[in-house]
């Protein structure tokens, strides 16, 4: 266990350090050290992590596999629109409601994987098509205007504890966890880097590559689904403009936390320090009031600094 942490914290050592430089630069800032070194801003920035983290887990998997997924922040509009039109317009139980939003994000994700494993369009056509169809899907549901939901149930999920933790972050853990094993102790896993890696050796070597795409595209929108029902949850209603640029958040903690856009090659590992990065930089942002649009900006240089520096590994290898 000790050999796999030494390893883990070697591998990440670069943005460890990053993420570690950060939070001691908003700590000491005049600007936020006050705000940003407390016990509920901690809280608050592992909440607001979660559901990118959510989409970052799912799109670690895609991005291994060389592809991309565009379509997350619109399945977080569409599943969290739905689910607070069930509970609201047809009094469904909210576990219920829940799982629709979930299968929504699952059909979805089962839609791009059949269409991307089947043909040869490529996947960031395919989830560019269906960000515009579930982002379109939400404003008609809603008509344009927020379902607004204001129960206590509502709430425990996004905005509830459990003991002193915040429910998405006991949401997050598991995940994580669920994902990592998939990752490092499954053949899928193994399967997943075969495909990113070469795609046509992996299917001589007797791998269903077509099952695997499928398959991973199925967990990223599943992934966005739950991601649709914590959001929702913590903004007490659907809106369909809820996940507006959520993909690029979840692109930019992957990218971040070294996974490469040339497929092959990644860690979930990577990826959760890379989400907290972006998540740092977020809080950190908005407790200087940096006006949104240049907040735009700053994660723009941050995906395009990471991307360079695979570009520059990558180079390395060759």
């Amino acid at each position: 266990m000790s050999k796999n942490i030494k390893t883990y914290f070697h591998e990440n050592a670069g943005i460890l350090a990053a993420l570690v430089a950060l939070c001691i630069l908003l700590a000491i800032l005049p600007a936020t050290s006050k705000s940003f070194v407390s016990t509920r801003n901690f809280f608050n920035v592992l909440r607001q992590v979660s559901t990118n983290m959510f989409l970052a887990c799912g799109m670690t998997m895609v991005i291994i596999l060389g592809g991309i997924d565009l379509s997350v922040g619109s399945i977080i509009a569409l599943a969290g629109c739905v689910e607070a039109g069930m509970v609201v317009h047809l009094n469904m139980p909210l576990p219920l409601a829940i799982l629709i939003a979930l299968a929504i994000g699952l059909g979805v994700g089962m839609f791009n994987g059949y269409v991307v494993s089947t043909t040869t369009i490529p996947a960031f056509i395919v989830t560019l098509a269906t960000m515009n169809i579930c982002r379109g899907l939400a404003y008609v549901y809603t008509g344009g205007s927020p379902v607004r939901v204001m129960t206590d149930a509502w709430k425990f999920i996004g905005a509830g504890y459990i003991g002193p933790f915040p429910t998405p972050v006991i949401i997050m853990i598991a995940i994580l966890i669920i994902t990592a094993i998939i990752m490092n102790k499954t053949k899928l896993g193994r399967h997943i880097y075969a495909v990113g890696g070469n795609a046509q050796a992996a299917e001589y070597s007797g791998i269903n590559v077509r099952k695997v795409k499928f398959l991973v595209h199925s967990y990223s929108g599943l992934m966005a689904g739950l991601a649709g029902v914590v959001l929702a949850s913590r903004m007490y209603s659907g809106q369909p403009t809820a996940g507006d640029g959520a993909e690029m958040d979840a692109i930019a903690a992957t990218v971040v936390g070294g996974t490469s856009m040339a497929g092959g090659s990644g860690k979930i590992g990577g990826t959760i320090i890379g989400a907290l990065i972006i998540g740092v930089l977020n809080n950190g942002l908005n407790l200087m009031n940096v006006n949104s649009f240049w907040q735009y900006v700053v994660k723009g240089v941050v995906i395009l600094g990471a991307v360079y520096v695979d570009f520059l590994r990558n180079k390395n290898k060759k």
